[in-house]
């Protein structure tokens, strides 16, 4: 792929789309391919996160740690994998292992950082995007706690 392909595809991934082209461009050129055979784990819960995972082709299922069996989700192209590690240092929380000869972009957390750094209005635009996800799980959230509530009244 080239890098106009690696952009194009980028700005059909949620999060990303949000960026820019200009932005894009600095993810593209230096992120990294990487080849999963099906079987393959991409990383486990509890592995140090360094950077996210968009997922080019193939499906991968991803378990949160200590997940009962048939509790994975199965997440195909356009996915990105480990949003938070592009953020902030920690854990991976679940497991992603290929269900099929699978290929990955890797965003190395340095890169995506310096992206934000290099493209402000980017950043901003993100945040807002982030700010928005966040504020409409509080509102779930709450919803959740007010249902429960009544079961627990009955």
């Amino acid at each position: 792929m080239t890098v106009e392909d690696d952009i194009s595809f980028f700005e059909r991934v949620p999060t990303l789309n949000h960026l820019g082209r200009q932005a894009l461009r600095i993810l593209a050129i230096g992120a990294q391919t990487r080849y999963v055979h099906g079987g393959e784990v991409l990383f486990k819960a509890g592995d140090e996160g360094d950077g996210g995972f968009v997922v080019q082709e193939g499906r991968f299922q991803v378990a949160p740690a200590g997940a009962e069996e048939g509790k994975a989700i199965v997440v195909g192209p356009h996915t990105l994998l480990g949003e938070i590690a592009l953020f902030i240092e920690g854990t991976r929380p679940a497991t992603a292992t290929a269900l099929e000869p699978s290929s990955v972009l890797f965003i190395p957390r340095p890169l995506f950082r310096k992206m934000l750094d290099s493209f402000p209005d980017s950043a901003r635009k993100l945040r807002d995007m982030l700010a928005g996800r966040l504020t409409q799980s509080t509102r779930e959230f709450s919803e959740l706690r007010e249902v429960l509530a009544a079961y627990d009244r009955k």
